[in-house]
């Protein structure tokens, strides 16, 4: 159903530098990289996520309540997607713990203009 994700930056090449680090952390190369927007994925006939300035060129702004959230193989890789997330700039919004009762696994972050992402594994 879901084709691909857009997040919008302010800044361009800082975003582009925070998800080149964080897909890396996830094995996710970049597919593409075409003037202000640019797209990861396993492969260009997979989900993917992209970046991009608005194209009204106003600001970007993250909407209150809207999360994108990234499904990991296991734990581990929750952890380590988190860290890397907030070594690269971001912020928590949560540490990466159970959430729940059905074994859920997750940990919330935003990227460096304020988007909310999280990475978890389901129950």
């Amino acid at each position: 159903m879901i084709g691909y994700t857009t997040v919008g930056t302010n800044d361009f090449e800082r975003a582009l530098l925070f998800y080149d680090g964080l897909f890396a952390e996830m094995d996710v190369p970049r597919l593409w990289l075409h003037g202000d927007m640019a797209a990861w994925g396993k492969s260009h006939s997979e989900l993917s996520f992209c970046i991009t300035r608005p194209f009204d060129k106003k600001s970007a702004a993250p909407g209150n309540g809207t999360m994108i959230a990234l499904r990991m193989p296991d734990r581990e890789t929750v952890i380590r997607v988190h860290a890397k997330a907030i070594e690269l700039g971001g912020t928590c919004e949560g540490a990466p713990g159970p959430r729940g009762e059905h074994g859920f696994f997750a940990g919330y972050f935003r990227d460096l203009d304020g988007n909310k992402l999280n990475a978890y594994v389901p129950g």
